[in-house]
């Protein structure tokens, strides 16, 4: 109905009102509008740019915490002969009284009997029951008539005892081969009960002597570290040396090997220097947003992320050992937050002490006390992005302001409308009454007219 009455405005009267309407409207609203409108822009472009602040970080963090996690910023235990001993880091805490030194005097073996040859795998075993006795406990092996050696050697796989049973078979025929697990403590029997028959009695060992024959005997691991003698049933030896590892190839006995851990020394030093660089990009960046004309200058949010930065220099990154800050490295901050490095001091500390810096830097095992280096900043960015956060805060205020504009702004082009199409109607009531009044004037002008000319006739 607006749009029809603005059609006919300006008709008649002279007067072009649907431009009058426009600018009466403009000036009512066109100043509030543009004020909300800069508003919103602000609220927009400081939301956008907290996130863009809030992602950086994170990146930030999440890339150092996955450098970290690389070979090359993990000290590694180290064996100077892996022919003789390999050695690898044991989950939950790191190894403790390294260098040591180690001398393998004797393997630890498996017991192991063998059967006398038969034809085939498909020879008979024989009918019974047979007691398989691995330390003190014992499973029985049933086999029902007609069973043949391979039968044989499934049922005592299949009885998960701790010996596994093949059939091997070469030129000479075929055998029953038995082989327990390394160590003293598992070595084992085969006694035949006595539903046995003669040709299952053929497969039997009590310890000493039987129709098997022992071909390798049950022996435990003899190592001796640092002149201390050791036996492990194992050549897996877990509980030598705290978090350590240690496989043991060959018994050599008289010669000893060194297990240490090589500090990745240089590449911590790289890794101090990495981090300081990426550092400074995230401050600058940081400055610059909070400078006087950054769009985020009073943000409270973004100054408090600044804040909690730069005391990263300070902030305990391990609770023990000569240092425990990147202070005590030679990183310290400057006036503007940036960092810079000391690097005599730097190299001299991985001099010094490689596995304390690199404890410091990137401990084995990281606690709420010894966070390292990652799990310092990562505390960090927590903190800020958390429920209650900085910049979780700050961005909940600045979205709850950019709706409140954006409704701010529909209400005022709801009230632009209304406005507009009064203004409108009411010029338009106004044309009509001066079309009337034209009217009304050209009658009465015609009326005078002839009257005045009745007169001079």
């Amino acid at each position: 109905m607006a749009i029809d009455i603005a059609g006919s405005l300006g008709i008649g009267s002279g007067i072009n009102t649907a431009q009058l309407v426009a600018d009466l409207t403009n000036a009512s609203f066109q100043p509030r509008e543009s004020a909300v409108q800069e508003r919103l822009a602000t609220a927009t472009a400081r939301i956008s740019a907290l996130a863009s602040a809030k992602s950086t970080l994170d990146t930030f963090s999440k890339a150092l915490s996955e450098l970290l996690q690389q070979t090359a910023y993990k000290g590694q235990p180290v064996s100077n002969d892996p022919s003789i001993a390999t050695v690898g880091l044991i989950a939950g805490g790191v190894p403790k009284g390294l260098p040591a030194q180690l001398e393998v005097l004797q393997l630890a073996s498996a017991q192991v009997l063998q059967s006398g040859t038969l034809a085939d795998g498909a020879a008979t075993a024989g009918t019974g029951t047979l007691k398989l006795t691995v330390g003190t406990t014992e499973t029985m092996i049933a086999l029902e008539s007609g069973g043949t050696i391979t039968n044989l050697a499934t049922a005592i796989n299949a009885a998960n005892a701790g010996v596994t049973a093949s059939v091997v078979t070469d030129q000479s025929g075929a055998r029953l081969v038995l082989k327990g697990q390394t160590g003293v403590a598992n070595a084992f029997t085969l006694t035949a009960e006595a539903n046995a028959d003669a040709d299952l009695q053929r497969f039997v060992w009590d310890g000493a002597g039987g129709t098997m024959a022992r071909s390798q005997t049950a022996t435990n691991a003899q190592v001796r570290i640092d002149n201390i003698d050791m036996e492990f049933g194992s050549n897996e030896i877990t509980t030598a040396i705290p978090h350590l590892r240690i496989n043991i190839n060959q018994a050599r006995p008289g010669t000893t090997v060194t297990l240490a851990t090589d500090q990745p020394s240089s590449s911590m030093g790289d890794l101090v220097r990495e981090f300081v660089t990426a550092y400074n990009d995230l401050k600058r960046g940081l400055n610059t947003a909070t400078g006087l004309s950054g769009v985020l200058s009073s943000d409270a949010g973004l100054r408090e992320m600044s804040r909690r930065l730069s005391g990263l220099t300070g902030s305990q990154l391990t609770d023990s050992g000569p240092y425990r800050t990147l202070g005590d490295l030679g990183v310290r901050t400057e006036r503007d937050g940036t960092l810079s490095i000391d690097s005599a001091k730097l190299d001299a500390a991985l001099a010094a002490d490689p596995e304390a810096v690199a404890q410091m830097l990137n401990p084995s095992v990281p606690s709420a006390t010894s966070p390292g280096i990652a799990g310092a900043l990562k505390v960090i960015t927590d903190q800020l992005n958390g429920t209650d956060g900085p910049l979780t805060s700050a961005t909940a205020i600045y979205e709850k302001q950019k709706a409140s504009l954006e409704k701010q702004l529909e209400k005022l082009g709801d009230q632009r409308s209304n406005y507009s199409e009064q203004l409108t109607a009411t010029y338009a009531a106004m044309q009509s009454r001066l079309l009337q009044l034209k009217a009304t004037q050209s009658y009465l002008d015609q009326q005078i007219k002839l009257w005045n000319g009745g007169g001079n006739d």
